[in-house]
C-alpha cells in the first residue's frame, strides 16, 4: 500500500536557530498542513508539511523522541536525524492536544515496530550463526583439498586422488544444498526490497501528485479568496452607497415633511381666504370712497388755494394802502406836530 496519511492538521511551522539554538525562525509564512504518514512497507512512521513545493517538515518519528507542549497553543520535538527542534503552534488547545496525542501513538507503534524488527534481527542472526556453525565443513573441505593436493604433489597414487576428488565433490554438493535455502531466502528478500522500492517510488508518485493536486488546490483557493476580497470590496462600496442612499432619503424625508407642513400652512391660508377677499372688497368700496372723497377734497383744496391766493393778493393790497395811510398818517402827524409847535410859539408870545 505505500505511505498513507493517518491525521492532518493545520499549524503554523517553526524551527530553531542554528546559530542561537533559543530564538524560532518561522518555516511558513501562514498555517500550513502537518500530517502524520504511516509506511506499511517500512512500518515506519513521519511527520510531513509542505508549503507550496518547499517541504519544510520531513522528521522519522522513533521512540527517543518527545513532544513537548510549551504553551497552550504550542509544542516542539526535537529530530536529531535533521539535527533541528521543529515547533508547532496552532490555533487552539484542543488542535495542540489532539497532535500530542497522537505523536504519543505513534510513538509507541514505532517502539513496537522496532522491537519486532529486533525480535526479526535476533532470529536472522541466531540462523547465520547456525550457519555459520556448519560453515566450517567447506573450509575443512577446502583444507583436506589443499593437503590432499600437498600428498599428491608428493604421491603420485591416481586411486587416492579420485578418491579424494569424490570426497570434495560430495562436501562442496552437501554445502551447497545447505546454502541453498538462504540463497533463496536472500533472492526472496532481495524481491520483497525490489517490490517495497517500487512501492516507496510510486508512494513518491503519489506523494509527488498528491502535492501537485495540493498546490493546485491552493491557487484555486488564492484565487478565491482574490474573488471574494473584490466580492467584500464591492460590498463595502455597496454598504456605503447604501448609507449614503439612506442619508439622503433620510434628507428627502425631512423636506417632504416640512414641504406638507408649509402645504397645511398654505390649506389653512386658503380656508381664510374668501373672508380676506371679502374683506378687501369691503376694503375696496371704502378705498373708492376715500378716492372720492380725496378728488371732492382736492377740489376743495383747489377753492381753498384760490381763495388764499386772493387773500394774500387782498392782503398785499391792504399792506400797501395801509403802508400809503401810515406815510400820510406820518406826514398829517408831522404837520400836526409843526402846529403845535407853532401854536406853541404864539403861546409863549402872547
Amino acid at each position: 500500500m505505500g505511505e498513507q496519511p493517518i491525521f492532518t492538521t493545520r499549524a503554523h511551522v517553526f524551527q530553531i536557530d542554528p546559530t542561537t539554538k533559543k530564538n524560532w525562525v518561522p518555516a511558513s509564512k501562514q498555517a500550513v498542513t502537518v500530517s502524520y504518514f504511516y509506511d506499511s512497507t517500512r512500518n515506519s512512521y513521519r511527520i510531513i508539511s509542505v508549503d507550496g513545493s518547499k517541504v519544510i517538515i520531513n522528521s522519522t518519528i522513533t521512540p527517543n523522541m518527545t513532544f513537548t507542549k510549551t504553551s497552550q497553543k504550542f509544542g516542539q520535538w526535537a529530530d536529531s536525524r535533521a539535527n533541528t527542534v521543529f515547533g508547532l503552534g496552532f490555533a487552539t488547545e484542543q488542535q495542540l492536544s489532539k497532535f500530542a496525542e497522537k505523536f504519543q501513538e505513534v510513538k509507541d507503534a514505532a517502539k513496537m515496530a522496532r522491537e519486532k524488527s529486533q525480535e526479526k534481527t535476533d532470529a536472522t542472526s541466531n540462523h547465520s550463526h547456525e550457519s555459520g556453525r556448519e560453515t566450517p565443513v567447506s573450509n575443512q573441505a577446502s583444507s583436506m583439498n589443499g593437503t590432499d593436493d600437498d600428498k599428491i604433489s608428493h604421491t603420485p597414487d591416481t586411486t587416492l586422488l579420485l578418491s579424494e576428488n569424490n570426497r570434495v565433490k560430495t562436501a562442496v554438493e552437501q554445502s551447497t544444498n545447505q546454502y541453498e535455502p538462504e540463497l533463496q531466502a536472500l533472492k526472496e528478500s532481495n524481491t520483497r526490497l525490489t517490490e517495497a522500492l517500487q512501492e516507496a517510488n510510486s508512494s513518491v508518485e503519489k506523494w509527488k501528485a498528491h502535492t501537485t493536486a495540493c498546490q493546485e488546490e491552493n491557487t484555486k483557493l488564492k484565487n478565491k479568496i482574490t474573488d471574494l476580497e473584490a466580492v467584500c470590496k464591492e460590498v463595502n462600496q455597496e454598504k456605503e452607497r447604501n448609507i449614503q442612499l439612506n442619508n439622503r432619503v433620510q434628507k428627502l424625508e425631512n423636506e417632504l415633511k416640512d414641504k406638507e407642513q408649509e402645504l397645511e400652512n398654505l390649506r389653512k391660508q386658503a380656508e381664510i381666504i374668501p373672508q380676506l377677499m371679502s374683506e378687501c372688497d369691503g376694503l375696496n368700496g371704502k378705498l373708492q370712497a376715500a378716492e372720492l372723497a380725496n378728488q371732492e377734497t382736492r377740489g376743495r383744496v383747489s377753492v381753498l388755494q384760490s381763495e388764499v391766493s386772493e387773500g394774500q393778493q387782498r392782503q398785499r393790497a391792504m399792506k400797501s394802502e395801509l403802508k400809503k395811510f401810515m406815510e400820510l398818517l406820518e406826514g398829517k402827524i408831522d404837520e400836526l406836530h409843526e402846529v403845535r409847535q407853532g401854536l406853541s410859539h404864539l403861546g409863549m408870545d402872547n
